[in-house]
């Protein structure tokens, strides 16, 4: 086996629609973090702060231990797939909306974590899930403290890829967001081109990045379902059904084997559900992320101011 080297550190940073008192309470409350983050939780800070479940990497049993705590954050050991990684998260005062409302940036990173090209060649085990777990986590943490439904969560113990969400827009307008490159852009900021047709090319970063247009539209049908082939046969399908002027979105993958399911990508998958439904959604919006870095990650990838 290869060994793996060159990891670094992800590091994220979202702003969260409350006040810091409120996003700590959120962050440190066990019956808080059994809604947003994890299927189970124990936290006795400054002492204990532990998660884990079927929601979790390597969540079998808790893995965590405090380094240190106070009211604008905490750091943790957290060990997955045997190696130790470090999770700190601090929060400071964000500017207040147009309409006075409080908000705190939240600010995440982790060390030691395998990079892109790691991902996707299979070789990093439950460490390469993380990246994409954290997204989700902080996407459904914005949507908790909004009082907004919260989006599926990965299942790291099951091979079934499947989740669908109910977004108050018809299909139609769902399904350009989906399959617009502009739109596609506008909510989930990452630079896409995208050829609506069957036949036609998706590309993350765009074509610069992607020119062999290896992910290809094998399904197309307008406000309906569309479906994505990737080259080592694993496929994505939207499946659109509307209802007074709102629209169930599943979403499913396939293809892959079910000895190793593609956690890392289904996690953001559905870490863009939860963003293509604000987008949707919510008057005004703007993406929460303010910085995304993650190793490996191709230049140009990401368009995160608006």
């Amino acid at each position: 086996m290869t060994e793996l080297t060159e990891h670094s550190d992800l590091r994220l940073s979202a702003v969260m629609p409350a006040a810091l008192k409120v996003v700590h309470a959120a962050l440190t409350d066990a019956a808080a973090l059994r809604v947003w983050l994890a299927e189970q939780a124990e936290v006795t800070l400054p002492d204990r702060f532990q998660f884990w479940g079927r929601h979790t990497p390597d969540g079998a049993e808790p893995r965590q231990r405090v380094l240190s705590a106070d009211e604008r954050g905490l750091r943790l050991a957290w060990t997955v797939g045997g190696v130790e990684t470090t999770v700190e998260i601090t929060l400071t005062e964000h500017e207040a909306g147009a309409d006075g409302t409080e908000s705190t940036l939240l600010t995440l990173t982790q060390t030691d974590l395998p990079t892109f090209a790691e991902v996707l060649s299979d070789m990093a085990g439950p460490r390469g899930e993380l990246q994409t777990f954290w997204t989700l986590a902080l996407e459904n943490l914005h949507d908790h403290l909004a009082g907004r439904e919260l989006t599926p969560k990965c299942d790291y113990t099951s091979p079934q890829l499947q989740g669908s969400v109910v977004i108050d827009a018809p299909p139609q307008a769902v399904f350009d967001a989906l399959t617009q490159s502009d739109r596609y852009t506008r909510w989930s900021g990452v630079r896409v081109d995208i050829e609506p047709r069957v036949d036609g090319r998706f590309a993350m970063g765009g074509f610069d990045l992607d020119p062999s247009g290896g992910v290809r539209f094998v399904e197309f049908e307008p406000g309906r379902r569309a479906s994505l082939r990737f080259p080592d046969g694993l496929t994505s399908t939207w499946e659109l059904e509307g209802s007074g002027g709102r629209t169930r979105l599943t979403f499913v993958q396939s293809g892959f084997d079910v000895e190793n399911p593609p956690y890392p990508g289904w996690s953001g998958w559905l870490s863009g559900l939860a963003a293509v439904r604000r987008y949707l959604e919510v008057p005004g919006f703007r993406r929460i992320w303010r910085q995304y870095e993650a190793p490996g990650i191709p230049a140009g990838m990401f368009a995160i101011d608006d």
